[in-house]
C-alpha cells in the first residue's frame, strides 16, 4: 500500500514539473463573439467604417512560453461589409480587392513578442489580393475563464494599419492620399478545445 501510495505522490510531483502546455482555441465566430473592423479616410474629410462579416481562424495561447503563441485567419473578403451596397461592390471588384480573383485573405503568425501584463505584438505574413506581407498586430488579452456553457474562453483585440498600396491597389489613390492608411481592429473571442 505504501509503494502504491509513493508511485501516485511521485507521478503526482512528475506531473505537476511538468511545463504547461499550449491552449488551443477557435475564433467563436458562429456566435458572433469575433469581429474584424477597418476604417479608412475618405478624401480625408471622415472615415469610412467597415467590416469583414465571414471569417475563420484558431489561435494557441502559452502563458509560460509566450513565444509559443501562434493564430491563423481566413477571411472571406466577398463578406466586406461598408452598409453600402454600390460601395461594397465597387470595392469587391478588380480596382481594389478582386474578390473573383482573390476570394480569401490570410494572416498565419511568424512570432510573438510578449511586453508583459497581457500586451505583446503579434507577427506574421498576410496574404491580401495575391500580395503577401510581413505585418505586426499590437495585442492584448481582454480576459479569459470559464463561461456559462461549461466551456473555456480567452479574448484579445488587436490593431495594425495596412497600406493599400503594399497590395497593388492602385486606384485606391482615388480616394486621396489619406487613404494609403487602413486601420484594422480585430476583437477575437476564442473557445478552448
Amino acid at each position: 500500500m505504501k509503494l502504491k501510495i509513493l508511485f501516485i505522490a511521485t507521478l503526482i510531483a512528475l506531473a505537476s514539473a511538468m511545463p504547461a502546455q499550449a491552449e488551443n482555441y477557435v475564433m467563436d465566430t458562429a456566435k458572433s463573439h469575433a469581429f474584424i473592423e477597418f476604417k479608412v479616410k475618405h478624401l480625408g474629410y471622415s472615415w469610412l467604417i467597415g467590416r469583414f462579416n465571414t471569417f475563420e481562424g484558431t489561435f494557441s495561447f502559452d502563458e509560460n512560453n509566450p513565444k509559443a503563441n501562434r493564430a491563423q485567419l481566413t477571411i472571406s473578403v466577398a463578406s466586406l461589409d461598408t452598409n453600402h451596397a454600390e460601395r461594397d461592390k465597387h470595392l469587391r471588384s478588380a480596382d481594389f480587392f478582386d474578390v473573383a480573383n482573390h476570394p480569401t485573405a490570410t494572416f498565419v503568425s511568424t512570432g510573438f513578442e510578449d511586453h508583459g501584463n497581457g500586451k505583446g505584438v503579434l507577427h506574421g505574413k498576410l496574404n491580401l489580393r495575391g500580395v503577401t506581407k510581413q505585418i505586426a498586430i499590437d495585442i492584448s488579452q481582454i480576459g479569459t475563464g470559464p463561461d456559462p456553457w461549461g466551456g473555456y474562453r480567452r479574448g484579445f483585440e488587436g490593431t495594425t494599419t495596412l497600406h493599400l498600396s503594399d497590395y497593388n491597389m492602385a486606384k485606391a489613390a482615388m480616394l486621396g492620399p489619406a487613404a494609403e492608411n487602413v486601420e484594422l481592429y480585430l476583437s477575437i473571442e476564442g473557445i478552448r478545445k
